[in-house]
């Protein structure tokens, strides 16, 4: 199987790229989805941000060096990675309080609405934002297993919020379906990109989506904690009431009135001072991910994920897969189902492959192409079918859950 790999590697013409991340040496770097990796041009660009305008511009920087225009400069370079237009999307705050700011906006927008529908097992974050609107009284939360989402649409749902991408298994939503669905049910739609965005085509307009968020520190490679990104569509922008209402967001910002009068468009939804170092980091892995092309990327991690498990195959590991077992089906990664997942995670990471575990039994490897080979797959499934026949896994320091895993 390394020769193969080693053939499809010669051949890959996204190879090239790998270069263009920071990765260290002996690692095969399985977690993209979680945390990307970091792109070799981010360190020198900060740098820049922090010695050229912040240390010598100073306040002199938000007007000379466009700090004011960031947040919609970098929404507006996500925008084409996710079918929307530039004016449509903004990069700013984190995923969670945009969740909270859409779904507070989509429920002002529904008067006499009340229910959010998910479904259960959705990320945390996502009905966590639910359940803060709903002991407000605002809201009511409304769960339905995803085969039947479309039936549990009732006259009394304001939103329906959905992740494309599971998290988990990795399973990937008909938005377009889905959409069409709550609309002709009088809801309107937010869906979670932070499993999509970057690593598989993705078309909001075409699927007439209302509203989008999604993170910027994944397949977009900001960077730990990177800023976050959130979309209206343009039909939308007038109607829009958000909540939190803050300097940023208002049509005249330094006119310092004491009264909030929401800026037009998109730029309504910002609330607080943009964090323009995590947005200059952001701004350098979508720039990256924009010159690869999401629909290249995408076909390498099908290319990628439909080798590795041929190469277990060839190994003769018989492991549970969690995700769908077509391509098409499922997002950037694979998750595998194992009563001592977590044990043998940690055991693979002790052998520098890192992906990770989600309770209570899944093993998740994300494939991010961008920056992964054909080689790192077939070391990687040469690693994991030795973790599990030799047993290597049952050893006390894999044992032991760690806080954060």
């Amino acid at each position: 199987m390394l020769e193969r790999a080693r053939e499809l590697d010669a051949a890959d013409p996204l190879s090239e790229y790998r270069e263009r991340f920071l990765l260290p040496e002996g690692v095969i770097y399985l977690d993209g989805n979680s945390l990307g990796a970091l792109p070799s041009a981010t360190p020198a660009r900060l740098e820049q941000v922090i010695r050229g305008e912040w240390g010598e511009g100073l306040i002199r920087s938000w007007n000379d060096a466009d700090w004011i225009g960031a947040a919609r400069r970098v929404g507006g370079k996500i925008a084409p990675l996710i079918g929307a237009q530039p004016h449509e999307v903004v990069a700013a705050d984190s995923t969670s309080v945009n969740l909270f700011k859409l779904i507070a906006a989509a429920l002002d927008m529904r008067p006499g609405r009340k229910v959010i529908l998910s479904e259960p097992g959705n990320f945390p974050t996502d009905l966590y934002m639910i359940a803060g609107l709903e002991r407000q009284g605002l809201a009511q939360r409304r769960l339905a297993d995803r085969g039947q989402i479309a039936e549990a649409l009732g006259d009394d749902v304001a939103l329906l919020l959905l992740t494309h991408v599971h998290y988990k298994s990795g399973d990937v939503f008909d938005m377009a379906a889905l959409t069409r669905a709550a609309h002709e049910a009088g809801a309107l739609v937010l869906w979670d990109l932070s499993h999509s965005g970057g690593a598989l085509p993705v078309e909001l307009n075409a699927c007439r989506a209302d509203f989008a968020v999604g993170c910027g520190y994944k397949y977009l490679n900001g960077g730990p904690g990177a800023p976050a990104y959130a979309f209206v569509a343009e039909r939308h922008h007038t109607a829009l009431n958000q909540p939190l209402t803050g300097w940023f967001g208002h049509a005249a910002p330094f006119a310092f009135s004491d009264d909030y009068a929401p800026a037009p468009g998109i730029d309504r939804l910002q609330c607080g001072t943009s964090p323009i170092l995590g947005l200059a980091a952001l701004e350098v892995g979508v720039e990256l991910i924009a010159e690869i092309g999401v629909e290249r990327l995408y076909a390498k991690s099908q290319a990628l994920s439909e080798f590795f498990l041929e190469a277990l195959r060839q190994w003769g590991l018989d492991l549970e897969l969690a995700s769908q077992p077509g391509s098409a089906a499922r997002g950037s990664q694979l998750s595998f189902r194992h009563p001592e997942a977590y044990a043998i995670c940690q055991a693979l990471i002790a052998r520098g492959v890192i992906g990770d575990f989600r309770d209570p039994d899944i093993l998740r490897l994300g494939f991010a192409p961008a920056y992964l080979r054909f080689a790192d797959m077939a070391e990687a499934a040469r690693h994991l079918s030795e973790v599990i026949a030799s047993g290597e896994w049952n050893r006390p320091e894999f044992l032991q859950r760690a806080a954060v895993t």
